[in-house]
């Protein structure tokens, strides 16, 4: 019971010391939140692409040794597409952060 009533005072202090900091501006971080989700989610499409293209390299190799070769240069082929797609998707979202920067006025100095 005392780790309990414990617990609950320590959170009363820190929402008070929460409430007490001041405001960071929010738009900044909208934009870079939006352009790290953007970078994460073209990481994690060319990654799916390029697991999906080994596994069907890897199942082409079990079905027949002749398709190997024609399977690894459509694999490659898959790799580059996905490499390729995901490396303009970075550059749009570095292209968003840059303009939306560039945009967004400078924060006033607190005083």
């Amino acid at each position: 019971m005392k780790k309990v009533i414990a617990t609950l005072i320590a959170g009363l202090f820190a929402t008070a010391a929460f409430a007490q900091s001041p405001a960071a501006p929010a738009a900044p971080a909208k934009v870079e939140a939006a352009h790290t989700k953007a970078v994460v989610k073209a990481d994690a499409k060319e990654a799916k692409t390029v697991v999906k293209a080994d596994a069907k390299e890897a199942k082409a190799v079990v079905a027949a040794k002749t398709d190997v070769a024609s399977a690894k240069a459509e694999a490659a082929s898959t790799k580059a597409k996905a490499h390729h797609t995901a490396k303009k998707t970075k550059a749009k979202a570095d292209e968003k952060l840059a303009s939306a920067t560039a945009a967004a006025p400078a924060p006033a100095p607190a005083k």
